[in-house]
This record gives structure tokens, C-alpha cells and sequence, in this order.
């Protein structure tokens, strides 16, 4: 396994972490345990969560447990912003100074720390001023319960507008940019890359496969597999119980991206699939091999997380992690897949 600082810190992390928002979803907390385990046996240290994640929070409470004895040899990151089960109303969600408050000591109950290694922003929240949010989090670095901060779904104007906040107030500044990011999906190549490898925040880029796309799984004509993320209507607002589809747009439009199966299910993406997919059996491996390989070699990436809910999927993904494409690969890669950078926009919610 290979490790990577995060951005312009001192953070080692694996170059493949393990996102566990399966955890108390499709997984129960023996079964979280053993991936976990397994996960770590292969050297994987980054271990990706959220306060929303699991009803009431319940990745963070099977996460929690499963490093039990071990959590001196993980990175745990979590995030916040999201209602923690239902939503009952704006107050128990966003960026404001008491809700932070509020959350993190949540999160620390529920993974039974005393702190967290990164502190994530899941998304945007309009209204809040990030001087307001960035004094807030400062505050918890300073008392020790958090050691660094990153963002989740930021674009990049963004990403520099809180860097430049941060340094005109002296606080502490994200290391970190959390953003979906596949051979599908390129479109942060175009702002969100650029500005972070001029501020220096490293890259985890999330949906690696594409939400299970880029497995091969899904085919023309074919019915999808029963449980599969892609057979959920709604697979990035899943996890946003009862939240309105008008608050979910204002509060960050990027979430509703994947809301309709058909920005996945074209014509275009089964004949990019199928050329990926002659590419990598070409070189004795498989399409999973490609998407995780790909993106380890992008600029700016520090490590891809993909998720599993089988310690099998686990091994598959740490033998993908060590293939390394070369230059001349990983630009005709780049060529095949020139059409991801420019995406439809995001769907309008009635």
C-alpha cells in the first residue's frame, strides 16, 4: 500500500481509504468489524464517514467499535453539515457555531474518540458566514478534538474564497477536498484541481466507480442488481432523510447531480464502459482495476475511497490500488474519457 500526505500537511494517508457509509446500512456491526479488519490488515489507515451516515449515525458507532484496540493506527475522517437522522428543521443541520459544536461532540460519542483526524465540511450551506464556521472549527483544533479540516463537494472558487478567509484571519486552514471524481465524472479537473494544487489541499475523491457503473455490472437491457447503490432513485441524497428536494438544491445543487438513473444509463457512458473496459483487459486486468488505478495516478489526488460491504470487495480494491499506469497510459486514458469533463447540469427539482 502506498501513503500519501494529505495536500501540504503532514498527514500520511493511504492512497486507497475505505469509505464506510455502508456501515450500519447494508452492514451490520460484525459485518463492519470484519471489513474494517481486513481493511487494515492491508495496510489501509484512511477510514471515511459521516455523522449522516447509517440511521442516527450508526457508521460512526460500528466504525468506533470495529478500531477498537487499533485506533492509534487509523485516520478517521467524518463530516458534518446534514440533519443526523430525520429532518426536523434547519436548526439541527449546517455550518453555524452551535450546530458544529453540537456535532462534533455527537461524533466523538458515537466513535468513541477523543479526537477526530479530519474534520469535513460535507457540503455548502448557504446563509452562514465562513468566517463564522472557519472560527468555529479553529476552536475545536486548538482544544485538541480535531486535528485537521477538509471540505466535501466545495467547487473551487470556494475552496479558495474559505483559504483566503482563513489566512486573512489567521485560523486554520482545509487540507482536504472531498469531491465526486471518476472516469464518468471529470468536471473538478476544470476549477476545483486547479485551485487545489495552487492552495495545497489534497484530493479524496469519492464515487470512484462511478456509484458501481464502472464494475461492469450494469449492462443494456439487463435488469439492475437487486441492492445495488444505482437502483436507488435517488443515490446521493439517500442519506438525507425527509430533507425537501427545494432545500437539498439550495443548500448545494451538486447532490442532485446523479438524481435520475438516466445521467448514468446513456448510450454515451456503455461505450465509454466497453472501450475502458477492452483497455484494462488488454493489460490483464479489470474495469475496477482501471477506475481506482486512474484516479491514483490524477494530479492532486491523495486517495480514492471506495466503499465495500464484503471484505472480498476490499482485497479486490487493494489489488486494483497497486497497479500504477504509465504517463503514455494514463494519457490515453485521459483522451478516452476527454467527454466526462463536461457533464449535463444538474436536473431541475419541480
Amino acid at each position: 500500500m502506498e501513503y500519501r500526505n494529505l495536500g501540504r500537511s503532514g498527514l500520511p494517508v493511504s492512497v486507497l481509504g475505505l469509505g464506510c457509509d455502508n456501515f450500519g446500512h447494508k452492514c451490520d456491526q460484525q459485518q463492519s468489524a470484519a471489513i474494517v479488519q481486513r481493511a487494515m490488515d492491508l495496510g489501509i489507515t484512511l477510514f471515511d464517514t459521516a455523522d449522516i451516515y447509517g440511521p442516527g449515525g450508526l457508521s460512526e458507532e460500528h466504525l468506533g467499535k470495529a478500531l477498537k484496540g487499533r485506533r492509534q493506527d487509523a485516520v478517521i475522517a467524518t463530516k458534518f453539515v446534514g440533519p443526523t437522522g430525520s429532518y426536523v428543521g434547519m436548526l439541527h443541520m449546517g455550518t453555524s457555531r452551535r450546530h458544529i459544536m453540537y456535532a462534533v461532540e455527537a461524533s466523538l460519542r458515537r466513535l468513541d474518540t477523543d479526537y477526530i483526524d479530519l474534520y469535513q465540511l460535507h457540503f455548502p450551506f448557504p446563509g452562514v458566514p465562513m468566517e463564522e464556521t472557519l472560527r468555529a472549527l479553529d476552536d475545536l483544533i486548538r482544544q485538541g478534538k480535531v486535528r485537521y479540516l477538509g471540505t466535501s463537494n466545495f467547487a473551487g472558487w470556494q475552496v479558495v474564497d474559505a483559504n483566503w478567509i482563513a489566512r486573512s484571519h489567521n485560523l486554520t486552514r482545509f487540507i482536504s477536498a472531498q469531491n465526486a471524481y471518476n472516469l464518468l465524472d471529470r468536471q473538478i479537473e476544470k476549477e476545483l484541481v486547479p485551485a487545489c494544487l495552487e492552495h495545497g489541499a489534497g484530493i479524496l475523491a469519492y464515487f470512484p466507480l462511478g456509484s458501481g457503473f464502472l464494475t461492469g455490472k450494469y449492462r443494456p437491457g439487463r435488469a439492475k442488481p437487486a441492492g445495488a447503490r444505482l437502483a436507488n432513485e435517488r443515490p446521493t441524497t439517500e442519506y438525507l432523510t425527509g430533507v425537501p428536494d427545494a432545500i437539498v438544491r439550495q443548500v448545494s445543487p451538486e447532490l442532485l447531480r446523479w438524481v435520475t438513473p438516466e445521467s448514468i444509463f446513456s448510450q454515451q457512458n456503455y461505450e465509454l464502459l466497453e472501450r475502458l473496459e477492452a483497455f484494462a483487459q488488454a493489460r490483464q486486468h479489470t474495469i475496477l482495476d482501471l477506475a481506482i488505478a486512474w484516479l491514483a495516478g490524477q494530479p492532486g489526488v491523495a486517495s480514492v475511497l471506495v466503499g465495500a460491504s464484503r471484505t472480498e470487495q476490499v482485497e479486490q480494491n487493494a489489488q486494483a490500488a497497486d497497479w500504477r499506469l504509465t504517463p503514455a497510459e494514463q494519457a490515453e486514458v485521459n483522451e478516452i474519457t476527454a467527454g466526462a469533463l463536461s457533464l449535463p447540469p444538474v436536473p431541475k427539482v419541480v
